[in-house]
């Protein structure tokens, strides 16, 4: 999911990344924070705090100060400690089940940012401390649905805290498509309008890429549909799941049937190819991440930028929505009170503050009308649609799913199979492996 820089907003959080650290600034490298530490050397009270190169570490100058200042006010408000930064690798996902297998061994760290798309996965492993004492109710209340339910535990302990976010929305050049479409067949009739105008009707992601299956599970999730269950086997395949799924499935395909999407959607794989599309002209309509607002923004002449609308992604009914989410938390690991204070302090350094500083989405509500920054009608928007987000699955099989409905959204897009043929098969591919656990 998104990490936006200052000045540059980065498609996907998830990518790898380069860890060649740039240089801190002076003042920073003077006071109290250098490659590796935040605090004074001599510090008598250590948190150990494993953290992705973005913010802290960014690659961009004015991130990189502007989070040490951040950091410096903070350890400067709580004398007696430091904090002993970790750098984790670009390999994120394998990064992430080292910090769990570390943690649940008695070694991992004390505090470190996690995956939301992991949350479960630590949830069920035990090694999340309860950081409730940090946070007040109404804190916790103001968290978007899903948020609250990805960080708490059956009992209603927070255990992490989601502190940004990013969703997919539709776009449109109000220009072509003066009103949002509500539902599918509204999405379907605009764009076939856009087509009559001359240009190539709605994009979005259909080649081999994460973005293409997780886009497209918002449809699957507007209805209520459910991937797997509580074990974490796949279950989309079956029962009501089964005719959620091809409902969603038959949509898209109808989209490239009616010619209101090209077939080249098929080889649409990033984010950039449709915003640069965007940006020449030839679409006035797409689903995309809320990132490529800003992109556009940038892009084109302020009138023409001016044209862009987003609203929430269309559903089969104007009542059925949902929108995919990502992003990062923060954990405490330890069983260390005075250190779980001091990680849920970090957590609320980023909260805020930090998203203000990047414009990175908040995942509360108030936070939207805390910051100037926030006050664009976009981030309205943005709000609204996230009460329907939707998190993927924290389970260890997630990726083969993803992987699977890949290649059957390929297949239908592409006019090779029917979607039930596409879906069967897909099935019994990701049963097969899954028995093999």
């Amino acid at each position: 999911m998104a990490r936006p820089s200052k000045t540059s907003l980065i498609a996907n959080c998830l990518g790898a990344t380069a860890l060649s650290l740039i240089a801190l600034p002076a003042f920073a490298q003077e006071s109290l924070v250098t490659r590796d530490r935040v605090g004074p050397a001599d510090a008598e009270n250590v948190l150990t705090f494993r953290l992705t190169a973005y913010d802290l570490y960014s690659a961009d100058p004015a991130t990189a100060e502007g989070f040490a200042e951040l950091f410096t006010d903070f350890i400067q408000q709580h004398p007696g400690w430091r904090i002993d930064t970790q750098l984790q690798t670009g390999n994120l996902n394998e990064e992430q089940a080292r910090i769990l297998e570390q943690s649940q061994a008695g070694r991992g760290p004390d505090c470190a940012m996690i995956d939301s798309a992991q949350l479960a996965t630590f949830k069920q492993a035990g090694v999340l401390a309860p950081m409730n004492d940090f946070f007040t109710e109404a804190e916790i209340a103001d968290l978007f649905p899903f948020v609250r339910d990805g960080v708490s535990d059956e009992e209603g302990n927070l255990l992490a805290l989601w502190w940004f976010t990013d969703l997919r929305v539709l776009y449109r050049n109000t220009e072509y498509v003066p009103e949002a479409p509500q539902t599918w067949e509204e999405t379907e009739a605009a764009a076939l309008a856009t087509v009559e105008q001359g240009l190539e009707g709605i994009l979005f992601n259909g080649g081999r890429t994460e973005g293409t299956a997780f886009d497209w599970m918002a449809f699957f999730w507007a209805q209520g549909g459910e991937l797997v269950d509580e074990n974490g086997r796949p279950i989309f395949h079956e029962g009501e799941n089964r005719e959620k799924f091809l409902r969603a499935l038959e949509f898209v395909d109808g989209l490239v049937e009616s010619g209101a999407a090209p077939q080249r959607v098929t080889t649409i794989t990033t984010y950039d190819d449709i915003t640069a599309s965007a940006a020449a002209g030839t679409t006035a309509l797409f689903i995309g991440g809320n990132w490529q607002y800003a992109q556009l923004q940038s892009t084109l002449p302020p009138e023409e930028a001016a044209k862009w609308e987003v609203s929430e992604l269309p559903g089969p009914t104007a009542e059925e929505r949902a929108t995919g989410t990502g992003g990062w938390a923060i954990a405490a690991l330890t069983d260390d009170p005075a250190k779980v204070e001091i990680c849920a302090g970090i957590a609320k350094l980023y909260a805020g503050p930090g998203n203000a500083f990047q414009r990175l989405l908040p995942t509360s509500a108030a936070l939207y009308d805390e910051y100037d920054e926030f006050a664009g009608a976009e981030f309205g928007v943005f709000a609204a649609a996230l009460e329907n987000g939707q998190a993927r699955p924290g389970v260890p099989f997630y990726p083969e799913i993803s992987t699977q409905i890949q290649v059957l959204l390929g297949e239908v897009l592409s006019q090779s199979k029917e979607p039930e043929q596409a879906l069967d098969d897909a099935a019994a591919a990701l049963i097969a492996a899954y028995d093999r656990l």
